[in-house]
């Protein structure tokens, strides 16, 4: 790099509105504009297919009074057009931009309306630069370059060897040029007379692995929600209008619909992701577990790939286009098995939608797959022998981590050095006991043998508590992971809270753990810490340094609520409920870990996903764990109330298989009712 240029930089996100209808997504600003600059764009697949789209009248940028998002795939900004208005200070000429997506397609249309007394002229003119960049390109904030359209009988079309982009805009002269191309319109508006011009682009990316659903309807019920507290009812209508737009299916599994990890980064099939929010909407149905399991059997491992680390058995981590190039070192294969929890937690979604209701011959279907994946676990998942399921990257440009948090230094001591793999997690123990457990109920109540994977997990569970425990000034906790040495890593971090719940632990160890949640060092007001203050790499804008990932508190709220630990579960979802107003109801990936008071708001991490699979999920975690909802066991519905003296909620839709019920919980009374037609 030469004197006076700077590295490239990843763009931010914190002020821009997603459109999104998976596979494809819009970024614009607070104005509604697209603008061409950092991520802004049309996208489709893993392709931007529009840099930009800049409206102007008579040569000027309107002026924006209000934009937001109108339901899935939908926004709206409204704009004041003082360049061509009416005499006097009222703005009294007016620009509605309403945008619809669909999979492949956005379509915009210009309403000009005025209120003056006589009628008004305007030249309205959009102009359009598409550079075709792949997705992580962007994301890496490289430079791109504007492509030359071509005009072909009245549209602009651009186009290089897998992908198509055509531009319509009936009624407009379409002009291109070397850079872009311009839509132009004339317009005259009239008191009650407005004018509405439209436009729309089409486009195609051949090779594509994802694409839409196969249903144009979503897999879970929208349960009506009342509360006391107003915040609950429209971060669960935000989340549930989130998730719809992030359905998506498989190039290998049309049929079958999961949900994208997240919008603009991660807008494909990612194992982990999809399968904890699928975990999360159980409560409302068990169809899209069974669309994300269905989809994922279909990728199991088969074979043993250092290059892919694919392994008989294993669930894979994510599937892209193409190689994906990173800082470090980073390369990815476009098919990419690094992950050491998806396979566990795999199977306890299996298990969880067997028990909310999922049809037998569904479940039964994926035994065979649920077998080979228990075999993962105990023939594959622990690399050097010591009886804990690991991770270590044996190709030198993979993830050099591979749990949830698997940035490059996220498992590190409490003095700052990073922890040596192989690296055994405590929350892969917990999901490996959990899966073996209930896979041992499972099997049996499908006329198979459980009884060595009920074993396997209680061996496990006796290893995991010997090692793990540690103590400090505060009491005990348990470390975040085992390091190459077999030595307890000693940060106090979040990776505990998904432990507490799965039964791995006494109910009093439960209560160790709970009690070094909620305190002030991981509890920051507005939901759980990835790592404690007192740690020597604590930052609050550390992506899993100390910011608050919405799903990671969402997960120990659920977990907390399980093992009767009804208090603290509130005091971690009362956090989540008073950061929710502050991003519009639209809960991000993760956010700044200041504490609650230290500042007007949380701190937005600009770079954070929105809307995310797995934080829209958890406002429906923060339900459940409010009801204590839970399947009886006989296709009914079990509900015990954590909420306080005072506080109401009621949830309608809520379902255990074909039936529906609602739930009213009046502080800790709740009753519940069937509601199936």
């Amino acid at each position: 790099m030469s004197a006076g240029q700077t590295a490239p930089v990843q763009p931010f996100l914190d002020d821009l509105t997603a459109t999104v209808r998976a596979p494809s997504q819009a970024w614009c600003a607070a104005d509604g504009q697209i603008a061409p600059t950092g991520l802004q764009g049309v996208y489709h697949a893993d392709v931007r297919v529009l840099a930009s789209a800049v409206v102007r009248v008579d040569g000027a940028l309107p002026e924006a009074i209000s934009s937001g998002p109108m339901g899935p795939g939908a926004h709206e900004s409204v704009s004041v057009l003082r360049m061509i208005d009416g005499e006097g200070a009222d703005p009294t000429t007016m620009l509605r931009r309403r945008r619809t997506l669909t999979p492949g397609r956005m379509a915009e249309s210009l309403e000009l309306s005025a209120g003056t007394a006589h009628p008004v002229s305007g030249t309205v003119t959009i102009r359009l630069t598409s550079d075709l960049a792949r997705t992580e390109t962007v994301k890496q904030g490289l430079a791109t370059t504007p492509l030359a359209p071509a005009l072909v009988d009245g549209s602009a079309r651009w186009a290089d060897a897998s992908t198509q982009v055509s531009v319509t805009a009936p009624a407009a002269t379409v002009a291109v040029d070397e850079s872009g191309a311009t839509l132009t319109w004339r317009v005259t508006v009239a008191s009650g007379a407005p004018a509405t011009v439209t436009w729309q682009v089409v486009s195609r990316v051949d090779g594509a692995v994802v694409g839409p659903p196969s249903s144009p309807t979503p897999e879970w019920s929208a349960p009506a929600v009342e509360a006391t507290d107003s915040r609950l009812a429209p971060l669960v209508r935000r989340s549930l209008a989130d998730l719809a737009s992030l359905r998506m299916s498989a190039h290998f599994a049309p049929e079958e619909t999961f949900l994208a990890a997240g919008a603009p980064w991660f807008f494909t099939l990612f194992g982990r992701d999809c399968l904890w929010a699928a975990r999360l909407l159980l409560p409302l149905g068990t169809d899209l577990a069974r669309g994300t399991l269905r989809t994922l059997a279909a990728r199991q491992g088969v074979a043993d790939d250092p290059g892919t680390q694919e392994q008989p058995g294993k669930i894979l981590h994510e599937i892209r286009s193409q190689q994906l190039t990173g800082e470090g070192g980073l390369s990815l294969p476009p098919e990419y098995y690094g992950t050491v929890d998806a396979t566990p937690l795999w199977i306890t979604l299996l298990v969880d939608a067997w028990r909310w209701g999922m049809a037998d011959d569904d479940v039964a279907a994926l035994i065979d797959p649920l077998q080979r994946a228990l075999a993962w676990m105990r023939d594959h998942g622990d690399s050097d022998g010591d009886g804990f399921l690991d991770y270590a990257d044996t190709t030198g440009h993979g993830l050099s981590n591979q749990g949830w948090k698997d940035s490059g230094d996220s498992i590190q001591w409490k003095d700052g050095r990073l922890a040596e793999g192989p690296i055994a997690l405590a929350e892969v123990q917990a999901y490996a006991y959990e899966a073996a457990s209930g896979a041992a109920d499972l099997l049996e109540a499908f006329g198979r043998d459980g009884a060595e994977w009920r074993s396997w997990a209680a061996a496990l569970a006796d290893r995991f508590r010997a090692r793990f425990w540690l103590s400090d000034e505060a009491g005990r906790y348990l470390a975040i992971a085992l390091d190459r040495h077999g030595a307890p890593v000693d940060s106090v971090a979040s990776n505990m809270g998904h432990v507490v719940g799965t039964g791995i632990l006494t109910p009093d160890e439960e209560r160790e753990v709970a009690a070094r949640l909620v305190a002030s060092d991981m509890s920051s007001g507005y939901g759980l810490r990835t790592m404690s203050t007192t740690s020597a790499g604590y930052w609050p804008l550390g992506y899993h340094r100390g910011s608050v990932w919405t799903h990671d508190t969402a997960i120990a709220v659920l977990g907390l609520a399980r093992a009767g630990l009804g208090a603290q579960a509130l005091t971690l979802a009362d956090g989540l409920l008073a950061a929710a107003p502050h991003f519009d109801f639209q809960m991000p990936e993760l956010f700044g870990g200041n504490a609650l008071g230290d500042g007007p708001a949380p701190l937005p991490y600009p770079a954070s996903c929105h809307p995310q699979a797995w934080s829209a999920a958890s406002a429906v975690a923060i339900l459940t764990a409010q009801l204590g909802l839970a399947p009886d066991g006989a296709g009914g519905l079990r509900a015990t109330s954590a909420l306080a003296p005072g506080a109401r909620v009621v949830a309608d839709g809520v379902r255990v298989g074909p039936r529906s019920f609602r739930v009213v919980a009046d502080g800790a009374q709740v009753t519940v009712t069937e509601t199936t037609a």
